[in-house]
């Protein structure tokens, strides 16, 4: 077979695959790009053209930059003190300890729960007055400390945050268990005889092995954090006021409660041009960390 028929054969292969990319991908960003630019409700079939009036709408109000507050803020929260967390319960995990078995399974279980179901759970745990922190505080005689965690402007997001860390940990310590077998031994032993201490050990030995985990946990959770929906959508409809508007719920509300499908899919592109930039950027800085590890 010469080599022209082998590149013809080559493209064939491609072809389904470039046809499901162009079909399921490039077709819808450029469909919103044109809602984009149009006043379409989301219903009515008749719309006209407004250019680019929709994005500076857009930059003139605080949704927007509301909503990429939360969602950094969100997304840095998740990836910093859930995989630091998650980090942890590993290292203890992975050491000889009693039940080892049934504690990797009881912090994976949260994980097999729909974000819906656990939302749900959630907002009647943080229910002021008849949730359980609120029944913990008073049986322990410190009722004074029961506040409305969801219905607060400064602690709704954080609430929200927690419930998250809490059902997704349950991933990142299986990836970071995985990495801490490939650990050899042979170099925590040498560099026990060296005279390294625990810290030295984990700084110079375990982490730069788990340099793989570390960018497939950091790369999930930075993905997670940027498309985060479920838990504002369930637990606080964006509330109280816009405190815990995300970029994507954001979007959906705009588009199906206030039926401003053309608003609604200009913000949609610039988080869309959001979220690639920053996660183009986060997988190329731990590429970069992996290689010099």
């Amino acid at each position: 077979m010469n080599s022209a028929v082998m590149k013809k054969a080559m493209y064939l292969f491609v072809l389904p695959a470039l046809l499901f990319y162009c079909i399921f991908w490039i077709f819808p960003i450029l469909k919103l790009f044109q809602y984009s630019l149009t006043d379409y409700n989301g219903y009515v079939q008749s719309f006209d053209y407004v250019g680019f009036d929709n994005f500076k709408q857009l930059f003139g109000e605080e949704i927007l930059g509301a909503s990429i507050k939360n969602t950094l803020a969100y997304t840095a929260i998740t990836v910093v003190l859930g995989n630091a967390i998650a980090l942890a319960l590993a290292i203890l995990l992975n050491a000889n300890i009693r039940a080892k078995g049934f504690y990797r399974s009881a912090f994976y279980i949260p994980t097999l729960f729909s974000a819906i179901v656990v939302g749900f759970i959630w907002s009647y745990v943080y229910m002021p007055g008849d949730g359980l922190i609120a029944s913990f505080f008073a049986k322990v005689g410190l009722g004074g400390l029961d506040t409305n965690f969801l219905g607060s402007y400064s602690k709704a997001l954080y609430s929200i945050i927690a419930v998250d860390i809490w059902k997704n940990i349950g991933t990142s310590v299986i990836i970071f268990l995985a990495g801490l077998q490939t650990v050899p031994n042979e170099l925590l032993e040498a560099g026990k005889i060296d005279g390294a201490g625990r810290w030295k050990l984990f700084r110079f030995i375990t982490l730069p092995m788990l340099a793989t985990s570390v960018t497939i946990n950091i790369t999930l959770s930075v993905i997670n954090g940027l498309k985060a929906f479920d838990f504002p959508f369930v637990m606080t409809n964006g509330g109280p006021g816009i405190s815990t508007n995300t970029l994507i719920y954001a979007m959906y509300k705009m588009a199906f409660t206030d039926q401003l499908f053309g608003k609604a899919s200009a913000l949609g592109l610039i988080s869309f041009a959001i979220i690639i930039a920053i996660t183009v950027v986060c997988v190329l800085t731990l590429n970069k960390k992996e290689v010099s590890a």
